[in-house]
């Protein structure tokens, strides 16, 4: 199979095209490219795990073209409804009760489906097009680093999917938030650019265990192929170690690079695995990250870190 990459003016209708033919297509979002195909087809939902070589067992995220959908799709609470009417269009997925029409394969059998509605203009015109919900999991190979640009989607799935609708880099660069959504408190599942004083607005927030898969929540994912560590003040012991900078100086480091040059969480969690990747295909024996403040998205960031290091 040959892989082409469309600026999105031009790749829409095609998009849409290869969807309705049970295709899956790689597409922008605002938080990473996305690997989108027809959420009610278990067909085309397989074409996703088979490209990505995901587990069956890891379920994927719905994206609704409208919030009309929500109740097709979802049984919501009023909790639900307001998250989603203060959230929504934007990067925060909500874990809910599913309905008969969410085939098995989206949610490994389980009884909730994860839904969010996405912010990007062109994945709203797609999907506002295709007229159905997607299931869209990060568009790269299983466990990887996720692909803020086309680009980074060529480098994983080339020879795998037919299309990448290229509309330049992810505003945020860190996947969604993900939240189950109890009757009255909530569970953060995986953390994001919706942040946890964000959702203390609405409910409480319950730190005990859950029993819901979300996506993202094995212990190693987000992981280059060059071991990574998290050291504070770290020093390198080779000429052939790279850091991911956040405060430190990178004095002595072979490759180094910074998160953000004014220390924005922000502008850190958009270069995180652009940063990342650069250090992986430097030819590195070792990548050193520097922990940034847990405050803020600064959670995320040092989540998908840590994810990344255990390897």
């Amino acid at each position: 199979m040959k892989t082409r990459i469309c600026q999105a003016k031009d790749g829409i209708a095609e998009a849409v095209s290869l969807l309705e033919a049970g295709e899956p297509v790689a597409l922008p979002t605002e938080t990473v490219y996305g690997l989108a195909a027809d959420a009610l087809s278990p067909i085309a939902c397989a074409k996703i795990f088979e490209a990505k070589g995901r587990p069956l067992c890891d379920p994927l995220i719905v994206h609704l073209p409208g919030n009309d959908w929500l109740e097709r799709i979802a049984i919501p609470t009023p909790l639900a409804v307001a998250l989603a009417d203060a959230f929504w269009p934007g990067p925060l997925t909500l874990v809910l009760h599913r309905t008969a029409l969410v085939p098995d394969l989206v949610t490994d059998g389980r009884d909730t489906v994860a839904v969010r509605q996405s912010a990007h203009p062109v994945f709203q015109e797609i999907v506002t097009a295709f007229g159905r919900p997607l299931a869209a999991p990060s568009a790269n190979r299983f466990g990887r680093i996720s692909p803020t640009t086309a680009h980074h989607v060529i480098a994983e799935l080339e020879g795998r999917i037919p299309l990448i609708v290229d509309a330049g880099p992810c505003p945020h660069g860190i996947e969604s938030t993900i939240v189950e959504v109890l009757e009255d408190r909530l569970r953060i599942l995986r953390q994001g650019p919706v942040t946890a004083d964000d959702l203390r607005a609405f409910a409480p927030l319950d730190d005990t265990p859950s029993g819901v898969s979300a996506p993202g929540g094995m212990k190693s994912h987000y992981a280059p192929h060059t071991r990574l560590l998290i050291e504070e003040n770290p020093r390198p012991a080779s000429d052939r170690h790279g850091l991911l900078a956040w405060s430190g100086n990178g004095k002595g480091f072979s490759h180094v690079e910074r998160l953000s040059a004014n220390g924005d969480l922000r502008e850190a969690a958009a270069n995180l695995y652009g940063a990342m990747r650069r250090l992986d295909a430097a030819g590195l024996e070792l990548i050193t990250a520097e922990p940034v403040p847990e405050s803020g998205i600064g959670e995320a960031i040092m989540d998908r870190l840590r994810k990344a290091s255990a390897r």
